[in-house]
């Protein structure tokens, strides 16, 4: 079975207008809401290509009924803890550029943790976890860690998506896969990376730090690919994106879908570029036809 653990949902509000200008008032002639949060992504993409997972995470108030509500509507399986206070709300405001406004986390209550590492405490061999997204304030940045921690032996491979001291402290847990953007890879080790190479470098310094796969997400320059086995390389065509919402989040659920159809590395990365790009080119998430169409256009070589 696989598992999504989302800390921090929230709904996402996005609304067009057709320019921005401080301290006046817009109309918008668009808006659109949904539920949000990269664990929630992850579980939306696997649904749209065809694969179960279970939804885990807190929500609260009006807002968290809602992003129940969009979730069951997606026709995911959730198992979410119920809190008191309101699940944030992140605001997505499309002009000429997109500004985005992060909404404020909810207090976690120690019993609500607590009921989550009950929850994660039954997984077992075969079991796959995707660990996503921003930790709230009220939570240590170390959970990640420390969840990982409780299932040491038994088997569940993790997959871990955050940034910063959350991603840092969770490699020594050894995550089954990691997938950091260029930008936040490189703000792991205090560097700026701009190229293939270095991403490639990089990646293998993470993988000594005890990841066992990592995928470096490059925006328009692509992706790599980099196990103790083998490196890959892959390039995409030039294209605008439009869309700036769960990109990562497909590649990722486009890898571990590929996985567990036993597909060779270089295969479940390809797919999962194809996954992350479509994605970031169309409104909407990826679908299987989005991605067929797309796996002729990627580019990927070999790196010794």
């Amino acid at each position: 079975m696989i598992y999504t653990v989302t800390l921090n949902p929230s709904i996402d509000y996005h609304v067009w207008v057709p320019s921005l200008s401080e301290g006046t008032i817009h109309e918008a002639h668009k808006e659109w809401k949904d539920a949000g949060g990269k664990g929630i992504n992850v579980s939306k993409v696997l649904r749209l290509l065809g694969v179960d997972s279970t939804a885990l995470g807190f929500v609260g108030g009006f807002t968290g009924a809602f992003i129940r509500e969009q979730v069951e509507r997606a026709g995911i399986v959730h198992q979410f803890l119920s809190i008191e206070q309101d699940s944030r709300i992140n605001i997505k405001i499309k002009a000429h550029t997109e500004t985005d406004i992060s909404g404020a986390s909810p207090e976690i209550p120690v019993e609500a943790l607590q009921r989550l590492f009950a929850q994660i405490d039954r997984l077992g061999p075969d079991d796959y976890l995707v660990l996503a997204g921003s930790v709230p304030k009220s939570l240590p940045l170390d959970i990640y860690p420390t969840i990982m921690k409780r299932l040491r032996g038994r088997g569940v491979r993790v997959f871990l998506d955050a940034r910063g001291e959350a991603l840092r402290s969770g490699l020594s847990e050894r995550p089954f896969l990691i997938k950091p953007n260029h930008h936040e890879l490189g703000e792991l080790f205090g560097v700026a990376i701009s190229t293939h190479d270095d991403a490639i470098a990089y990646g293998r310094k993470a993988l000594e730090l005890g990841a066992e796969n990592v995928i470096v997400s490059m925006a328009g320059q692509g992706a790599v690919f980099v196990n103790r086995e083998e490196a890959y390389a892959a390039r995409i065509p030039e294209r605008k994106p439009v869309n700036s919402i769960g990109a990562g989040d497909s590649m990722v659920a486009g890898f571990l879908y590929a996985h567990t159809k036993g597909w060779r590395a270089e295969e479940a990365f390809r797919f999962a570029v194809a996954a992350g790009s479509t994605t970031a080119l169309s409104e909407g998430f990826c679908t299987h036809e989005k991605i067929r169409a797309f796996l002729p256009e990627i580019s990927v070589i070999k790196v010794e």
